[in-house]
């Protein structure tokens, strides 16, 4: 584990597994030279994110890719963590260029260029599947967040991307089930650790909720400068407030009109009023208070 400026560069321990292995087996230049394409996608998340004014924590490097762990601070619409998820892939874009030139002007063999330029090519195009947590998941997740509220975002996103894994592992073992072949080994370990994560991810939906209520303040001071309109929420008196909270959608402010049985606004509540009742709430009741 290394540090410098205050990100943490770390190996999981089975990466130095990983690196173990191919020792032995023969293909150590091989996997470095993956790993090391990893490391500079992983840097061009790291980068972007500094650049929009996130927190980059830590750079891991795992098994079968890498991670940059980002701290928005409330700082980041979807528009800037989708330029964040696209980083990563338009790197490996600029590598294919450099080793496309470079073998055009150089002679002799070419082997380990065209490797290069197929190693990026596989990271950047896995990378751009519409499965959590990989690149284009997220942007998927962040295109979602601009139509629909943010919880559901989060629930059906993550569903899909747990059904997509399934299908990855039940692909990668199908020709046994077919008594066809021999296991897909890298298929099933990709879909074994996506299914994983997102399993993990999808029972933290709460608290990644929790998050993103606790960001809504820098949400109204960027909306305020803006002199943008609320989006309205209508509500019954007797509704609880976590219902009207999953109703908030990201990059849009909220104005709660509380509405009688006749049909006449009784009060115009603003979201960090909800928002502030609700956690003062939630230690007695789990958050399930009623607007007022």
């Amino acid at each position: 584990m290394i540090n410098v400026r205050g990100v943490t560069l770390s190996l999981h321990p089975l990466f130095v597994l990983v690196m173990l292995t191919s020792v032995l087996t023969g293909h150590f230049i091989e996997i470095m030279t993956l790993f090391t394409l990893v490391f500079i996608h992983e840097l061009g998340h790291a980068t972007a994110a500094t650049l929009l004014g996130a927190r980059v924590l830590t750079i891991q490097m795992l098994p079968f890719g890498g991670v940059a762990v980002i701290d928005d601070q409330g700082k980041l619409n979807v528009w800037k963590e989708i330029v964040i998820a696209l980083a990563g892939p338009l790197q490996n874009g600029i590598m294919i260029v450099i080793l496309l030139l470079l073998r055009n002007v150089s002679g002799g063999e070419h082997e380990y260029i065209n490797y290069m330029i197929q190693g990026n090519a596989v990271i950047a195009l896995f990378n751009l599947l519409p499965i959590l947590p990989l690149d284009g998941g997220k942007i998927m997740q962040a295109l979602m967040s601009l139509s629909i509220p943010y919880h559901r975002t989060l629930v059906w996103t993550f569903r899909a991307s747990i059904m997509t894994s399934l299908l990855f592992c039940i692909y990668g073992i199908s020709p046994l089930l077919r008594q066809s072949g021999p296991v897909h080994l890298n298929l099933l370990a990709v879909g074994i650790f996506l299914l994983y994560s997102n399993i993990v991810d999808y029972r933290n939906i709460p608290y990644r909720f929790i998050r993103f209520l606790l960001g809504r303040d820098e949400l109204f001071y960027r909306e305020a400068a803006k002199g943008s309109i609320a989006l309205p929420i209508v509500s019954l008196p007797m509704k609880h407030l976590e219902p009207v909270l999953r109703l908030f959608k990201r990059d849009r402010y909220h104005m709660v009109y509380v509405m009688n049985e006749q049909g006449r606004i009784v009060a115009v509540l603003p979201e960090q009023r909800l928002i502030r009742s609700y956690f003062a709430a939630r230690p007695s009741d789990g958050g399930k208070s009623k607007p007022k």
